[in-house]
C-alpha cells in the first residue's frame, strides 16, 4: 500500500519517497531512460510549453500596466499571475528538468536561493489564497492614491503560520517550508520584484529547454543560455 509520502516511479513502477515535491523518479538512471525513450516528443512538449509561457507573459503584461481602481479585480488578476507563474514552473521540473537545472546551475548559490524561495513562496500563495486564507490577507495595495497606482507597486503582506494538521508528515514539511520560503522572499517585496524575478527565469529556461529539444550535430557541447540575456 502506497502512503501519502511515497509515490511510484514513473519509468521502473518501484514505490520511493521523494525528496523533491515535483520528484517523478526512483532514481537519476531511471529519469535519464524516461527522457531517452520520449525523445521523440520533445519537439511537441516545448511546442505546449511555448503557449503555456506565452499566456503566462501575457497575464503578467496587462498586469504590469494595469492601475488599481477595481481591487476586487485586481486581486483576481494577481491571483491568476500566480496560477500561471507556478504551473509553467511546475511544467519545466517535471518536463524539461535538464533544461531547468542547468540554467539554475549557472546561477550563484544566493541566486539559486532567492529563485527557489520565490517559487516556493508562490507555490505556498497558490494552494493558500482563496481556500485557506483571502486575497485581501496576502495583498498590500498602495497607501497612497498620489503614489504609483500601478498593481505592480503594490507588495506581499507576512501572514501567520498556516494549521497544517490535516497534512501528513512529508506534507507538512513541505507546506511550512513554502511558508517560510513566502515570508522571506515575497513578504515585504513589491509584485514587479517577485514576478519580474520568476518570470525572468521561466523564460530563460523554456529557452534553453528549446535548445536542448534541437538536434545538435554530433561531438557538440551542450549550450547554456548566459543568466544576463533576457530570453523573449
Amino acid at each position: 500500500m502506497i502512503s501519502m509520502d511515497t509515490r511510484n516511479c514513473e519509468q521502473c513502477g518501484a514505490v520511493f519517497a521523494p525528496r523533491r515535491e515535483h520528484a517523478r523518479f526512483c532514481s537519476t538512471s531511471c529519469r535519464v531512460a524516461w527522457n531517452r525513450a520520449r525523445a521523440g516528443d520533445l519537439g511537441v512538449e516545448v511546442t505546449a510549453l511555448d503557449w503555456t509561457v506565452a499566456a503566462m507573459c501575457d497575464v503578467l503584461e496587462w498586469l504590469g500596466g494595469a492601475g488599481a481602481r477595481d481591487r476586487s479585480q485586481a486581486f483576481a488578476v494577481i491571483g491568476e499571475a500566480v496560477w500561471w507563474v507556478t504551473i509553467v514552473d511546475a511544467t519545466l521540473v517535471r518536463y524539461h528538468v535538464d533544461a531547468y537545472e542547468a540554467v539554475m546551475a549557472g546561477r550563484t548559490a544566493a541566486e539559486r536561493r532567492v529563485i527557489e524561495g520565490t517559487f516556493g513562496g508562490l507555490r505556498f500563495v497558490r494552494n493558500q489564497m482563496g481556500y485557506h486564507l483571502d486575497q485581501a490577507d496576502f495583498i498590500e495595495p498602495g497607501p497612497d492614491p498620489a503614489g504609483d497606482p500601478r498593481i505592480m507597486a503594490w507588495s506581499w503582506r507576512s501572514v501567520p503560520e498556516p494549521a497544517l494538521s490535516v497534512l501528513p508528515p512529508r506534507g507538512q514539511a513541505w507546506e511550512m517550508a513554502r511558508y517560510e520560503a513566502y515570508e522571506a522572499h515575497l513578504a515585504g517585496h513589491t509584485m514587479e520584484e517577485v514576478f519580474g524575478q520568476a518570470a525572468s527565469f521561466l523564460r530563460l529556461v523554456s529557452a534553453q529547454a528549446a535548445l536542448l529539444a534541437t538536434p545538435a550535430p554530433p561531438g557538440a557541447s551542450v549550450t547554456v543560455l548566459n543568466p544576463d540575456i533576457q530570453a523573449v
